[in-house]
């Protein structure tokens, strides 16, 4: 008895359940990362962008996508990263925005149109009390696409996405 073909649908259901290693609450497919599945006669290739260029963790996720995909049982798999176009947080899915808030991660603000990164940040609010009065105490946080902040009305520090 020979196996039924993987389909595409499987795959993305698959790459649903790949938590980005840094923060576990989302999904590789949350953050917008996955740009395409295709399948073709049991060969599946996916293809992401990073959240950065130089991000630490592009094998973890490389493999990890991998491995959800020979886990369907898959005959070959081929796992592509591209730059282009860049990753940008526009694509981060609504409901996984709300879960970076309640993970205490501030969601970063729409992009819109910008060609540019801004150099200024953009207002942010508490991800506990949802208060605006906030300060920035780190334009670096553990990861590059993070910023470092604590909120002057509950006290608390916590840290925001950048818009990019």
């Amino acid at each position: 008895m020979t196996a039924a073909p993987i389909t595409t649908e499987q795959v993305w259901t698959a790459l649903a359940a790949v938590p980005d290693p840094e923060i576990p609450v989302v999904s590789v497919t949350d953050m917008g990362m996955v740009r395409d599945v295709t399948v073709v006669e049991g060969r599946v290739t996916v293809t992401f962008t990073p959240t950065f260029s130089g991000c630490p963790a592009l094998h973890v996720i490389r493999d990890s996508i991998g491995e959800a995909v020979r886990a369907l049982g898959a005959a070959e798999v081929e796992v592509r990263s591209t730059l282009t176009p860049p990753w940008t947080t526009d694509w981060i899915q609504e409901d996984a925005r709300e879960r970076l808030r309640q993970y205490g991660i501030a969601p970063p603000s729409p992009t819109g149109d910008l060609s540019l990164i801004s150099l200024d940040p953009e207002p942010t609010r508490c991800p506990r009390c949802g208060s605006f009065n906030v300060r920035m105490t780190g334009s670096f946080g553990p990861t590059l696409c993070k910023r470092l902040y604590v909120c002057d009305a509950c006290r608390e520090p916590f840290e925001g996405f950048k818009s990019v």
